[in-house]
């Protein structure tokens, strides 16, 4: 099996690409939609609590992701540390999901996987992937984005300062993906792509 991971700038159409990719065949790995599973989980609902208090959890006692981003992506010196925390905490709980979901993926014999996750240079989880596509448009057009999800600039710019850097994340990736026209013009892109691995995908 091969496994393709989307890497790209806050907003940049990561999940568009890895929604075309699984019209086209390939499963999905998300890795976000793991963290928010990790968060229920009771050890993980303790340690955060003994670190940051009752405030961060919503009546019916489980983690608030929206309190809890307001510590990590705060401006304040000390939010590095408290974004530390958390990822040391739910990293290696992620990690293990994702290994599980791909071994379960092998077991059923899919041929391609795509792993959409904002922080897989940080956790290391590029190592799993057999190629890697950066998904890349300009700022003002992924900040106009990000404020049609609710976000202020401020926000955008704590979720991007989190992250590797771009240059980083384009000089991993095996091929680039330009997300500032059309979504047609993007899909265009991820079908050629999709070509390119016929000879992997084929039936051994």
């Amino acid at each position: 099996m091969i496994l393709i991971g989307i890497l790209g700038g806050v907003a940049s159409g990561k999940s568009e690409v890895s929604s075309r990719l699984r019209s086209l065949g390939a499963a999905v790995l998300d890795a976000d939609r793991v963290g928010h599973a990790v968060l229920r989980e009771a050890e993980v609902r303790q340690a955060v609590q003994r670190r940051w208090g009752e405030a961060v959890l919503d009546a019916a006692g489980e983690i608030d992701r929206r309190k809890v981003a307001e510590i990590v992506f705060a401006a304040a010196p000390a939010s590095r540390a408290e974004l530390t925390f958390l990822e040391q905490l739910t990293h290696p709980l992620i990690g293990q999901r994702l290994q599980e979901q791909l071994a379960e993926l092998h077991r059923e014999g899919v041929r391609a996987a795509v792993l959409d996750a904002p922080v897989m240079l940080k956790a290391g989880w590029d190592r799993l992937c057999q190629r890697i596509v950066f998904v890349d448009a300009p700022r003002d057009v992924r900040l106009a984005r990000a404020r049609q999800r609710g976000w202020t600039e401020a926000d955008f710019a704590a979720r991007e300062a989190a992250q590797e850097p771009l240059e980083t994340k384009r000089s991993r990736a095996d091929m680039t993906l330009d997300n500032s026209l059309t979504r047609q013009h993007l899909f265009a892109q991820v079908d050629r792509f999709w070509r390119s691995l016929d000879p992997f995908l084929e039936t051994p």
